[in-house]
């Protein structure tokens, strides 16, 4: 993957997300009623979420994390609550002030807040973020080719010292008939795409490279539900 091909690429995401379909995922990521495949979507993504956050630690004490395409914010202040420090990233600006209200509104009363969470607008591979302990990415790198989130995965591990907690879309026949339905996610105009792989084999691939000596492959779980369909994967440093 060139650096033009992930430009080119983080681009249509951006507008997809950001200019064509923001209202949709905001109600999608919010608290006010859908029907619907939307709310199949929105359940699949409820249980996603409690699934990758389960698989850190309790505590989270003296742990950065970097929550890469962060959203609505829900999963980094969570995390945050755990006593993590937050850093939530996601290429829609507008989608990062809507996280930044939303964590405003839930600690305006004193809610528990033991760590610190902090979101930006931009590249979640931006150099600039610095290392972190764990690095997740939820439903990210299936808008990716196959190569290109491999090799995207190996840019995180660089950065990261303890773990890698992400999903892929995985390559059912189901998902491969509601993607060409175009029914996966809430649509604007058109959604990017979602590419799906066998996603133990990507990863057992991905491990098995030379730059990835240090790391294994540990938990992996698929959520199924109603018209939302994600596998989730661990990757864990020696």
């Amino acid at each position: 993957m060139t650096q033009a091909d992930y430009t080119r690429r983080t681009g249509e995401i951006e507008h997809y997300f950001d200019r064509t379909a923001f209202d949709a995922w905001k109600r999608l990521t919010g608290d006010q009623p859908v029907s619907g495949i939307r709310a199949t979507v929105r359940k699949g993504r409820d249980a996603m979420r409690r699934t990758l956050v389960d698989w850190l630690p309790q505590d989270l004490t003296g742990w950065r994390i970097l929550d890469a395409g962060c959203g609505s914010g829900v999963m980094a202040v969570e995390l945050m609550e755990r006593g993590a420090d937050v850093l939530g990233i996601d290429l829609s600006a507008q989608m990062v002030a809507f996280a930044r209200q939303r964590a405003f509104d839930r600690h305006a009363g004193g809610g528990p807040r033991h760590g610190s969470v902090r979101f930006e607008s931009g590249d979640m591979l931006d150099p600039r973020h610095g290392r972190f302990d764990a690095i997740v990415a939820m439903d990210v790198l299936i808008h990716y080719r196959p190569a290109q989130a491999s090799r995207l995965l190996e840019q995180m591990a660089a950065r990261t010292s303890r773990k890698l907690i992400f999903t892929l879309a995985p390559g059912s026949r189901l998902l491969r008939t509601m993607l060409a339905a175009g029914r996966v996610f809430p649509r604007g105009n058109r959604s990017p795409s979602i590419y799906p792989v066998d996603a133990k084999c990507l990863v057992g691939d991905l491990v098995a490279k030379p730059d990835m000596a240090a790391w294994s492959m540990g938990r992996s779980q698929r959520i199924a539900i109603g018209f939302y369909t994600s596998q989730a994967m661990e990757v864990s440093r020696s």
